[in-house]
């Protein structure tokens, strides 16, 4: 640990700009997938500008308990199932998983096609349950 604190000290400037570049690739992957929107937001989005919500879990959760209109489409079958979103192409698009920790990777892969209003939102289903938030069972 002393050799570790050693190098730290006499080596600052490289550990500087490793914390820097580490920063800025975190904040451009977080860009390219969408803005984050909490629950609150997103729902005034939908029904402000006629957005939709794209569930991207799979259909037993989904069937669990979903958002009112929600679509449903497995961030597997994302890919493939794209074109089903087509209508909504220049409507926001709400994405929802479980946690918030896949809808990352579906932005950038509808970001990827075209697709301008692409959101996450914060926290996911579960945020939504912790806010008794409604759900269609």
């Amino acid at each position: 640990m002393a050799l570790f604190l050693e190098f730290l000290a006499q080596q600052w400037i490289l550990v500087a700009a490793l914390l820097a570049v580490a920063v800025m690739l975190v904040l451009h992957e977080t860009r390219k997938s969408g803005p984050s929107l909490s629950p609150q937001q997103a729902i005034n989005l939908v029904n402000g500008e006629q957005g939709v919500f794209l569930d991207l879990r799979d259909s037993a959760d989904y069937k669990q308990g979903h958002i009112v209109d929600a679509v449903n489409i497995p961030s597997a079958k994302l890919a493939e199932r794209a074109a089903e979103l087509e209508r909504y192409r220049d409507k926001p698009i709400i994405l929802v998983c479980k946690m918030g920790q896949q809808s990352g990777a579906a932005g950038k892969q509808l970001k990827a096609k075209g697709f301008e209003k692409v959101y996450k939102m914060t926290g996911g289903m579960m945020e939504w349950g912790n806010l008794q938030l409604p759900l269609v069972r």
